[in-house]
């Protein structure tokens, strides 16, 4: 997506752009299914994915991708995300909630993303996955 113009005439750059592109959402979200397959204060949420996460990785990537507003790879292949209810099927309450948000920050910080984006994108972040959300069962993780 190129530059677009404000009311006031200034360029400003997406969150797509400002995150550095395609090449650094794939490499977040690498880095956060790497974490979650291997850190055990994620087993909670790692237990909810199939065993080959290799169609997670590319939907996270995908979904990424136009939510922070670069091309729509995910609508275009699957039509409107629909999260809330694609994840219905599985328990999300606090603790998957908190475990989601571990792997992510922590994949920003190991791609050693400047702190004020991380703070940007986690706070934009938590409120996805706070609205996920749908139980008040935890996992005990």
């Amino acid at each position: 997506m190129t530059l677009e113009e404000d009311a006031v005439g200034t360029s400003q750059k997406t969150l797509f752009e400002e995150l550095g592109g395609a090449e650094k959402i794939r490499d977040l979200v690498e880095k956060f299914y790497d974490i979650m397959d291997s850190d055990p204060k994620a087993a909670g949420i790692r237990a909810m994915h199939a065993a080959d996460l290799t169609e997670a990785r590319e939907k996270l990537f995908m979904f990424l991708t136009g939510w922070s507003g670069g091309p729509s790879l995910y609508i275009e292949r699957y039509g409107h995300p629909m999260l809330r209810r694609r994840h219905m099927p599985f328990a999300i309450g606090e603790s998957e909630r908190d475990q989601w948000m571990f792997c992510m920050v922590r994949a920003m910080h190991e791609i050693k993303m400047e702190e004020p984006m991380v703070l940007r994108l986690a706070q934009a972040l938590w409120s996805v996955a706070d609205f996920m959300r749908n139980s008040d069962t935890h996992l005990g993780v």
